[in-house]
């Protein structure tokens, strides 16, 4: 595409973003800090932390995937200045995300058990169980910040989230500091400490959030279209459930594929784990970034697609993408810079050191593919397009990815580097598909508009 099409794109792109951004990064930075601060406990916290990361994620990952429905379905009602839509939209978000966290929260306590089954090393699935308790209670006020924050930013008001998490990162920061070391006071909790501060933190998160969609006067016309709290519209619980849980399906596959990676990871001890959980988290950090772009291009894109521009829509999308683009690939210079440098400020056992730099060196090579997939998958869901994606995600994770890590693991005795080149093709493989399958569904519904104006 021209980039004189793109160009008027690029600064009301940027301005949506970047909020997003920095309210993605809350959510990973809540775990940076958490693995940052436990890693100078030792080698084998910091990798029961990257065990129950691994398993938690993927359920998180799931609703997180389940809400992002709400935001596009908001982006297009809100173009076509459907307020009863939207209202009905504000209570079945909400409900759906509340019943999601309430269910989420209580699978933590059927997957803890389940843990000594994975053939991890047994003293870091001892550590690894109370802690994965704590993280999926948390699971219940997320789902709820989720339900609020995804319906504001499909109208375009995407500040308010990002102030709240920078805020809860704070707390959770200031929480960690305390519990983990006991500090001012605090009773010495170690890694646990971590969970609560977590916990915690995002019960605040929820509140705040619902606090401002409940009482801010821009939302007052929406709130009082929202007349069903208790019985909210079935049909719109329906449309939002019919596309959300592809998307939370899409994001479970490709969190679980990087899950089980640090579950065969962890099969070679836990100076390979605590490593693996050092570059997946830097990794995590500027995958989040891309992740809000993504965010901006699924409410831009939707927005032009319930205006009926399918040109502004399709020229939103590739302009999300050029973005993304230019920043990972700066991301990647960076991690190859510094990649002797950054596993320092979690851990300074030399082995865990030298090992987490050799992985992020492969992480510096999958940040374009990374960041690609990502906001492919945000545009694809400004179209509403997201079964066909999920298909992508499950045959190039787990098909492709899984099996040649494994194999380049054991049968090449690679070890996690092994593991991490497979992460790479299958991250390759589902971005140039969805870079595809954005540029075809966009132009089809570009090309009937022009022939009628043509006519």
């Amino acid at each position: 595409m021209p980039f004189a099409q793109i160009r008027p794109h690029i600064k009301p792109t940027l301005l949506l973003a970047y909020p997003v951004v920095l309210s993605q990064l809350g959510h990973i930075l809540v775990s940076v800090c958490d693995s940052v601060m436990v890693g100078q406990t030792g080698k084998l916290p910091l990798a029961a932390v990257s065990l129950g990361v691994s398993v938690s994620t993927v359920v998180m990952i799931f609703g997180m995937g389940l809400s992002f429905a709400i935001t596009p379905m908001v982006a297009a009602a809100d173009g076509k200045r459907d307020i009863p839509t939207l209202g009905n939209l504000l209570t079945g978000g909400v409900w759906l995300s509340t019943v999601a966290g309430l269910v989420l929260a209580g699978v933590g306590f059927l997957v803890a058990p389940f843990l000594k089954y994975l053939d991890q090393p047994t003293e870091v699935v001892a550590l690894a169980a109370p802690w994965v308790r704590v993280m999926f209670l948390s699971l219940f006020p997320l789902m709820i910040f989720q339900g609020f924050k995804q319906f504001a930013e499909g109208l375009g008001l995407t500040r308010q989230a990002m102030i709240l998490s920078l805020m809860a990162n704070v707390v959770n920061a200031l929480l960690c500091y305390m519990l983990i070391f006991g500090n001012f006071g605090a009773p010495k909790m170690g890694m646990m400490g971590a969970a609560w501060a977590t916990l915690v933190a995002r019960i605040l998160m929820a509140i705040l959030m619902a606090a401002y969609v409940l009482r801010a006067q821009r939302l007052a016309p929406y709130r009082a279209a929202a007349t069903h709290w208790l019985r909210p519209d079935g049909a719109t619980i329906r449309r939002l459930v019919a596309l959300g849980a592809p998307i939370g399906v899409q994001m479970m596959f490709e969190m679980g594929a990087f899950s089980f990676s640090a579950i065969m990871i962890g099969w070679l001890g836990a100076t390979s784990l605590a490593a693996h959980q050092i570059a997946i988290n830097v990794a995590s950090v500027t995958y989040m970034a891309a992740s809000g772009i993504a965010a901006a291009a699924t409410i831009r894109v939707g927005n032009f697609r319930g205006h009926g521009d399918a040109q502004g829509a399709r020229q939103a999308g590739f302009t999300a993408y050029l973005i993304t683009f230019l920043f990972m690939t700066a991301t990647a210079l960076l991690l190859i810079v510094g990649r002797h440098l950054i596993p320092h400020f979690y851990n300074d056992d030399p082995e865990v050191v030298a090992q987490a730099a050799t992985l992020l060196l492969i992480a510096a090579l999958f940040q374009i593919s990374d960041g690609l997939q990502v906001v492919g998958l945000g545009a694809l869901r400004g179209l509403e397009d997201v079964k066909v994606p999920s298909v992508v995600a499950l045959l190039a994770y787990w098909a492709i990815a899984l099996p040649f890590g494994y194999w380049l693991s054991t049968r090449l005795h690679l070890g996690a580097t092994g593991v991490w080149i497979g992460l790479l093709t299958g991250l390759s493989l589902v971005a140039v598909m969805l870079l595809w399958r954005f540029r075809q569904h966009s132009a089809s519904l570009v090309t009937p508009a022009t022939a009628t104006i043509a006519r």
